[in-house]
């Protein structure tokens, strides 16, 4: 099994109970909801950040 990092993460209690109402609503875990949330934010920034600045993303950008 692939390594995890751990980390305490502090929310608000409403959030909280939105999170677990969702989670269970998509059969997830709180902690996978959450990792599924954040993978999909990552993975739009970096979509946005290419539709944006394409240079960005190629290596020998600073060298041009």
């Amino acid at each position: 099994m692939a390594s995890r990092k751990a980390f305490l993460l502090r929310i608000d209690p409403e959030l909280g109970t939105a999170l677990e109402a969702w989670a269970k609503d998509e059969l997830r875990s709180v902690n996978g909801q959450i990792e599924y949330l954040l993978r999909q934010a990552v993975q739009k920034r970096k979509g946005l950040r290419r539709q944006t600045n394409p240079e960005a993303e190629r290596p020998d950008a600073a060298n041009d």
